[in-house]
């Protein structure tokens, strides 16, 4: 067993950070300004995306993504309840309704079937959600949407760097919404980005994410700026720093190495847990690229004498840190109160929930690292199966 505690992610940080960092610093400029039109160029291009909008977060995202097309109090917007809370409730924000349908049990991603029999007069928009990194069905999303005339909007807080049928994604869609957060695949300490094709989308977006002031507003504070400004509409305070952005260039330019890692990761333990019958690897596709955000283990709970609390405790004992993603939206009491839901109204989102652990993997981890969770997943399902 391990003798120090290994903990669920860790963040790939070095000197090229810092370097970053106090550029910014000696410039001058510590919030929205240069070095975040850098990074804002230098994602875009990564993903191939015509605008991409930094932000404070991938919340702050997909809530000025929903603003930008005009979504109202009353609308409808269908998308999953196998994601994180901000997913449902930026829909939220504007007093509008989250439609939840169910998941495909291999992947974990919104099921296509399930979403045209969702769709009412009121939707006015589709937001798949690719979770831990493996895109959504995007080709049947796209061909409900189109024939509806609605808006996709992809949450892909976990899905950089992801491809689907060949394509990256960040320009699949009308928006798509990314994550910097600390545990994410690159990360920014906190932040987003918006990517679109679409000009008046990108500019509104990048407008309301800074007070509703008229575009380049960063650019009064510069020798080609000027005092003056003009509020087109009330808008937000969403904007990146520098600081941030800084740390995003470096990360961004370590994306694949930090990528090639996480995948070998992810072929060690399917290899080793293909091999154990009281448990699950993740699903994959072979037109798609996972960009391994999360390894996230299923239990055969019939297969062992204990329940998924108790398998995270025992690895914790090993000292291997677990999460658990996601509990399912529709089981919070919130969209219980709110909406009416129960677990069983979604029963395979619930079901998997019920089995699912998440395991360490990110770019930091060393051999070592990796086989000791192994030993410890091993260990656990050999001494607890029934």
């Amino acid at each position: 067993m391990r003798e120090n505690f290994l903990p669920f992610a860790l963040p790939d940080l070095d000197g090229t950070e810092l370097a970053e960092i106090r550029e910014a610093l000696d410039s001058g400029w510590v919030t929205t300004g240069p070095k975040t039109k850098q990074f804002e160029s230098a994602f875009g291009a990564a993903v191939g995306a015509k605008h991409a909008v930094a932000v404070n977060s991938c919340t702050a995202a997909m809530h000025l993504a929903l603003e930008a097309i005009g979504l109202q109090p009353g609308d409808e917007v269908v998308t999953t309840p196998y994601t994180f809370a901000a997913t449902a409730e930026v829909i939220r924000y504007f007093d509008a309704r989250p439609v939840l349908v169910d998941v495909e049990p291999e992947f974990l991603n919104i099921d296509p079937a399930l979403i045209e029999p969702a769709l009412t007069d009121r939707t006015k928009a589709i937001m798949p959600v690719h979770i831990a990194g493996l895109p959504a069905e995007l080709e049947a999303v796209h061909d409900i949407a189109r024939r509806r005339g609605i808006p996709v909007i992809e949450d892909a807080a976990h899905a950089f760097p992801s491809r689907y049928r060949g394509k990256m994604i960040g320009a699949l869609s009308e928006v798509t919404c990314f994550s910097f957060y600390a545990t994410k695949t690159i990360t920014t300490g906190e932040g987003g980005m918006i990517c679109t094709e679409n000009d008046a989308l990108a500019e509104r977006c990048r407008m309301m994410a800074l007070h509703g002031i008229s575009k380049d507003a960063w650019k009064r504070y510069t020798a080609e700026g000027s005092w003056y400004y003009e509020i087109i509409a009330p808008g937000y305070k969403y904007n990146m720093t520098d600081v941030a952005a800084a740390m995003g260039l470096a990360q961004l330019r370590k994306a694949g190495t930090m990528y090639e890692r996480r995948r070998a990761i992810a072929r060690s333990y399917n290899e080793a847990f293909s091999a154990i019958g009281e448990v699950r690897v993740p699903g994959d596709r072979t037109d798609a690229q996972h960009a391994w955000h999360l390894y996230m283990l299923r239990l055969n709970l019939d297969r062992l004498r204990i329940d998924r609390a108790r398998f995270v405790e025992e690895l914790k004992k090993r000292n291997i840190g677990a999460s658990v993603h996601f509990i399912p939206l529709h089981c919070h009491p919130y969209y219980r109160d709110a909406f009416g839901y129960r677990p069983g109204d979604l029963p395979v989102a619930h079901r998997e929930y019920l089995r699912e652990i998440s395991l360490p993997i990110f770019s930091k981890m060393s051999g070592d690292d990796v086989q000791s969770v192994i030993a410890a997943v091993t260990a656990v399902a050999a001494e607890h199966r029934s």
